[in-house]
């Protein structure tokens, strides 16, 4: 018999929806149960494609007596936290207080008030490597609200007043040249030298500090190694394209295997800018690959994406994904076998489970061997579909399209693949359609229809960045007008007192502390998108209003890029966008070759703010207010180069725009 999350939108409440427990979803009315028994409130937090969120599942929430036990002492409540990461946010952060340490699936026992007392992660069902039982755990804190409810309210209030106090900003000072240079020294000292990447086991990819060590440009060899090391190895997926979400060891061999929209959108767009900046083949063919997993994997048919792969199938993790020689060799042949478990790396011993090994392609095969490759890969991609795929966790989250669209219109004008940037604005489309209400933003929608929750600020501020991304690829006035209203409702909503923002709007529902972090982690914070989208549109419009306010944010956060730039690398990397611009470029072209070279070269900084027109679509009252009052000069195409809504005259060949770009006056 289903209980109360059989009407949910999220695919992870529905994947709990048969279970014995009497689960509810996040909202008042649990909380008014939890008072009219007096019990206490368990929140289980976690995602669809979290592995431990399974297993924890099978072992005590599919489990009958655990259940029962659940059922006559607690209030059960299940969140999805990519429905709801301010609920997410609000009760990490308690679990990391409580606990040193965070992770899903997430376990916090609260009180009427939903003060947490308690909170830990994953809970085996018997005692197991020095962690009790999730029954024992259950029991111990049943006692103690019944017999020691002085102790547990004088904790839960505690905790409560910590979570309250605003985190300690402080910064007045704009991040200057000096404070970006320390941050490439430290990421330097941080830097794994021998497999790429920053610190050891396990590794995350670093999209956002990459973004900041890519424009620097003096950090381009760190940037080179860890991108060439993690789509070498076995994170990224040989066959399929697409980025796996971490690695469980230090050199990128075995990963954990989910793969996330927010991570795979990310490094599209990392993978199209190394490309741009230095054309290396490795980078475009990875680029082109991802986006094509991007389409085929995860895009919904009402033209959105979904929010992740499974790590799973056929109850264990990775059994998609991995290889042992014999398998190679039964879909091969002997000789192809053989050939193909040298170049990927897949030995007798494995270097995952059972004998297994991951793909990877530590060198590509030379030019001959080729052809040969591509016809190995086809066999094996065709032979993988055969297998039980993960599930897919479809619905479509609004922060996380807007990094894909932002993705797939950077691979499409660097790659020249209108398919990409049309993608792409098939998804904006969609997102304004059905999360924008007209004067809110809701979170998800999963078949069309939106979900109950509402935008928070990486919504507003990563769909409107994706917006501004289709401005400069179409010139559509209308991407511009909706990242306007967008970026109206974060400034009015989500703005604190001293300069920074919020995640959540002023008028959201009100939680036990109201969540503020600034600082990035898997995917960019709502505070770094925000910034960079502001300085975007102030680009486009001449707004000092837009600029002024990501100037502000951006001092806000200067003593964290000084202590810790690995979680600010999106902030540092707007601030060294702005710090001498943005550059903003737009060609006028006249259809000719030059005007197609012209627009190249624009689009090969990872930071320009870009525009490439043809000439008719230049008037004096343009809707795109950087497009007014340009033209072609002498019937030529031509390229203008602004800094700080500072213009230099207009240039006409290739070698005068790479010169503009590099900051030197035209000769």
């Amino acid at each position: 018999m289903a209980n109360r999350l059989a009407d949910a939108t999220s695919p992870y409440l529905l994947q709990h929806a048969d279970n014995p427990v009497d689960w509810w979803e996040w909202g008042d009315e649990a909380f008014a149960e939890a008072r009219r028994r007096d019990v206490p409130v368990l929140l289980s937090v976690g995602y669809a494609a979290c592995h431990w969120c399974h297993v924890m599942a099978h072992e005590s929430f599919e489990d009958p007596a655990t259940a029962s036990y659940l059922n006559k002492h607690f209030v059960n409540i299940k969140v999805d936290r990519e429905e709801r990461p301010d609920v997410d946010a609000v009760y990490m952060q308690a679990t990391v207080a409580m606990t040193g340490q965070g992770g899903w699936p997430m376990t916090v026992v609260l009180d009427h008030d939903g003060q947490p007392f308690f909170a830990g992660t994953y809970f085996p069902d018997k005692p197991r490597h020095g962690m009790p039982a999730f029954t024992q755990v259950l029991q111990a804190l049943t006692d103690a609200w019944a017999h020691r409810r002085d102790e547990v309210d004088r904790s839960a209030a505690g905790i409560a007043e910590h979570l309250r106090r605003e985190p300690a900003l402080a910064g007045t000072d704009l991040i200057d040249d000096a404070v970006l240079a320390g941050a490439v020294t430290q990421s330097r000292r941080d830097f794994d030298t021998v497999n790429g990447g920053f610190g050891g086991a396990p590794k995350f990819p670093p999209s956002m500090l990459l973004q900041f060590l890519l424009r620097r440009g003096d950090g381009l060899d760190l940037v080179e190694q860890t991108l060439v090391a993690m789509a070498r190895g076995g994170m990224y997926d040989q066959l399929g394209g697409g980025f796996a979400r971490y690695s469980v060891d230090a050199g990128w061999v075995v990963p954990h295997f989910e793969k996330m929209l927010y991570d795979n959108a990310q490094l599209l767009r990392l993978y199209a800018d190394w490309h741009a900046a230095t054309g290396a083949e490795l980078a475009g063919r990875v680029a082109r690959e991802t986006a094509g997993f991007l389409l085929r994997e995860l895009g919904t048919p009402e033209g959105g994406f979904a929010s992740a792969l499974d790590a799973d199938s056929d109850g264990a993790e990775g059994t998609f994904y991995v290889w042992t020689p014999a398998q190679l060799v039964e879909v091969l042949g002997e000789h192809d076998g053989r050939w193909a478990a040298e170049l990927l790396g897949v030995t007798e011993a494995g270097t995952f489970e059972h004998g297994s090994s991951t793909l990877q392609l530590r060198v590509d095969p030379p030019p001959e061997e080729v052809p040969r490759w591509l016809a190995v890969k086809e066999q094996l991609y065709d032979a993988r579909e055969r297998r039980t795929r993960p599930e897919r966790d479809d619905k479509v989250v609004a922060a996380w399209n807007g990094l894909a669209i932002t993705g797939l219109v950077r691979a499409g004008l660097v790659l020249d693949d209108e398919r990409l940037v049309e993608a792409a604005r098939r998804a904006g489309e969609l997102l304004w359609s059905v999360h924008w209400s007209g004067e809110r933003l809701r979170r998800v929608s999963r078949n069309d229809v939106v979900g109950a929750p509402a935008g928070v600020l990486e919504d507003y501020a990563c769909m409107a960045d994706g917006f501004l991304a289709l401005v400069q690829a179409t010139a559509e006035p209308v991407w511009l007008e909706r990242a306007g209203v967008l970026l109206d409702v974060a400034l009015d909503q989500f703005a604190a007192g001293d300069g920074g923002f919020y995640d959540t709007a002023g008028d959201a529902e009100s939680l036990v502390a109201r969540p503020r972090d600034p600082s990035d982690n898997a995917s960019p914070s709502g505070f770094s998108a925000l910034v960079h989208a502001l300085s975007t549109y102030a680009a486009l419009t001449g707004s000092a209003q837009h600029r002024d306010a990501a100037e502000r944010a951006l001092a806000t956060i200067r003593p964290l890029a000084e202590r810790a730039p690995r979680f600010a690398g999106w902030s540092l990397a707007a601030a060294q966008t702005m710090l001498h611009g943005p550059v903003e470029v737009v060609v006028v072209e006249a259809g000719d070759e030059a005007g197609v070279e012209l627009g190249r070269i624009a689009r090969s900084l990872p930071d320009a703010v870009t525009l490439v027109v043809p000439a008719d679509a230049v008037t004096s009252d343009a809707g795109i207010p950087l497009l007014r009052e340009r033209g072609l000069v002498d019937g030529q195409s031509a390229a203008y180069v602004c800094r700080n809504l500072v213009c230099a005259r207009p240039v006409t060949t290739p070698e005068e725009l790479r010169s503009a770009l590099a900051g030197a006056p035209p000769a």
